[in-house]
């Protein structure tokens, strides 16, 4: 991180061959689409390309900044999306054509359960539980503590379960 704040390219290149598929994942999981996500990724990598001096070796792991520069750029999407858009308008979930194989079908009720998430709640689970970070990390990464972190996961995995419930029927 020293070298990228002094602007090094080939330490960038190497930060980004290392930590692009973790964040851009990430960022799938929590936007809901590829597209969105790459756009999402490239804003992430400019501005921690920007911001590399403001890294501070010893305070958090580089995945967990990296993670969290990727999470306020998603989240500040989100909100200027909601913004931007009313519910009428919001896109409807896709519904499953006939003849998608049963598993296909349970992994577009999984996701879209975790798309109907409130956004606090989406990101504990895809930390938590799909990136694989500690609480202790994710919560680092959410600028929440530890115990408002476990809030969040158990009212997304209620939440999930009742989604997934509704789906099913």
């Amino acid at each position: 991180m020293v070298l990228i704040a002094k602007q090094d390219h080939e330490a960038f290149s190497h930060l980004l061959t290392r930590h692009l598929d973790s964040i851009h994942r990430y960022l799938v999981r929590l936007a809901g689409s590829t597209a969105d996500a790459d756009e999402l990724a490239q804003e992430t990598f400019l501005r921690v390309w920007l911001n590399a001096r403001t890294f501070e070796a010893g305070r958090v792991a580089v995945t967990t900044w990296l993670h969290r520069i990727a999470h306020n750029v998603c989240v500040d999407e989100l909100r200027r999306r909601r913004r931007t858009t009313s519910l009428d308008e919001a896109p409807e979930p896709g519904v499953d054509e006939r003849g998608v194989h049963q598993a296909t079908e349970r992994l577009e009720h999984l996701q879209a359960a975790l798309g109907s998430l409130p956004e606090a709640q989406r990101s504990a689970i895809v930390l938590s539980r799909i990136q694989g970070f500690s609480n202790q990390d994710a919560a680092r990464i959410m600028n929440v503590s530890v115990h408002a972190l476990e809030s969040l996961l158990a009212r997304a995995r209620r939440n999930l379960r009742l989604r997934l419930a509704d789906l099913s029927e």
